[in-house]
């Protein structure tokens, strides 16, 4: 009887050991199926519910770049020097998608823009006079023809104002236009998007295919540079594969961009995959061919040589504003040879996005950019008869940032991946005590039978 109690045993054990095997395929299908229940962009899902708001603060940090030597660069020609002030943080991003419309397989909405000043996250007030690239000089040096007659006799090239201005707009005396870095911005919307919803095909849900209307861009006259390539960086396909780089849209660059993987981190218990702008992202054509369709113009950017600076002007009425990464990270050297005071630094200058492997979503990021415009030699404007050169200026650089909470990280863990952990541990727990079982009563069947 008791051989035959260990003989069951043994059997017992290895069905439950092959239980625990079988329930591997079976759970990675549970699972595969529960998270892209959870993916999908419609109403009653944990994607939905991160999508339609974000349910981290996004904060916008902003560096200016104060002038410290205007008066010698405009009479005596010499190197501009500058030096960065800030930060001043703004809260923004805190409004819902609005505009919310469903259609078939997609959805379109309106991204609202807005602005809150954060005093106490700030170094100072908006009132904080800063001096800077008169933005006048700058946006109007394509339009020479065109300007009232005293215009290049009253202007000068650089003027002191506030942050406020500087940021968001201030009527120009001369031009009697409102000029600003980002003029106009609250009140305005970015969109509208057309997304899809992954119902039909999870590996393309929240992959962009419209934008303002268009299934492509029309900036940049070329079939690759003008393809919306992507999502919108708020989340991508679920169970990322870090083998392989990740793409998507900003509409602040107009364009797309890939981002590679470069490490896994931990974020409140929760293993994300950090993913970079590698620095192919604004090189040189020489260097990344792919870039060649970016390059619009010869002048300013040495034949399509300049490397670290996207010309965007394209995609902004023709104004000469030039994005880069902060403190020209990755630039030509000649770019910080030109403006003095620059020190760019990888640990504080990259972009970088956090994204949880398994459902794709974004749980943190920092998008570090550097809004530049131009100036240049000038027979027409007085200010810029001694400017031998064309030169690209930082005016501001933004350290946009969002970052899980532990709360939400825990809310995500208990809703999510509680259930994934408690099916791995059900397999693991089949797998280990059968195999014990087994062994356990096989050796004493053994001894029995000696």
């Amino acid at each position: 009887m008791l051989q035959c109690g260990l003989l069951a045993g043994a059997v017992f054990g290895a069905a439950l050991a092959i239980l625990g095997g079988i329930l591997i395929p079976v759970g990675d299908q549970i699972i595969q199926s529960t998270v892209e229940k959870e993916a999908v962009i419609v109403p009653g899902t944990t994607a939905y519910e991160n999508w339609i708001s974000s349910a981290a603060f996004v904060y916008r940090q902003m560096w200016l770049f104060d002038v410290q030597n205007a008066l010698d660069v405009v009479e005596l020609g010499a190197t501009p020097i500058v030096k960065e002030r800030g930060p001043y943080t703004y809260k923004v991003r805190y409004l819902a998608k609005s505009n919310i419309t469903a259609h078939n397989d997609a959805v379109s909405f309106l991204l609202p823009n807005g602005a809150i000043f954060e005093p106490d996250m700030s170094v100072g007030s908006e009132d904080d006079l800063v001096t800077t690239l008169n933005l006048a000089v700058a946006v109007s040096l394509p339009c020479l023809s065109v300007l009232p007659p005293l215009w290049s006799t009253k202007s000068s090239l650089f003027q002191r104002r506030s942050v406020r201005e500087i940021l968001w707009g201030y009527q120009d005396p001369i031009l009697k236009d409102i000029l600003g870095v980002f003029y106009p911005y609250n009140g305005t919307f970015d969109g509208y998007y057309t997304v899809n919803t992954g119902q039909d095909d999870i590996s393309r849900v929240a992959m962009i295919e419209r934008w303002q209307g268009e299934s492509k861009l029309s900036f940049w006259n070329d079939t690759y540079c003008d393809t919306l390539n992507g999502t919108d960086a708020s989340s991508f396909p679920p169970f990322v594969d870090k083998n392989k780089p990740i793409y998507f849209f900003s509409s602040d660059i107009c364009r797309s961009v890939s981002s590679t993987f470069r490490e896994t981190q931990d974020l409140w218990g929760i293993e994300v995959y950090r993913y970079v702008l590698p620095p192919s992202t604004f090189a040189s054509p020489s260097i990344n061919p792919d870039n060649k369709c970016f390059c619009t113009e010869k002048l300013v950017s040495r034949n399509c040589s300049m490397a670290g600076v996207l010309d965007v002007g394209p995609c902004r009425g023709g104004a000469p504003v030039y994005i880069s990464l902060p403190h020209f990270l990755h630039g030509s050297d000649y770019l910080r040879q030109d403006v003095l005071g620059l020190n760019p630094s990888e640990e504080n200058h990259f972009t970088y996005l956090d994204i949880e492997p398994i459902t794709g979503f974004t749980l943190s990021f920092a998008k570090r950019l550097q809004v530049n415009m131009m100036y240049g030699p000038s027979k027409v404007i007085s200010v810029l008869k001694h400017v031998k050169e064309y030169t690209v200026f930082p005016i501001v650089w933004l350290n946009e940032t969002a970052t899980l909470d532990e709360a939400t990280a825990d809310r995500i863990k208990a809703e999510l991946f509680s259930r994934i952990n408690l099916l791995e541990n059900v397999q693991m727990s089949l797998i280990g005590i059968g195999a014990a079982t087994f062994a356990l009563c096989l050796v004493s069947y053994c001894c029995v039978r000696c």
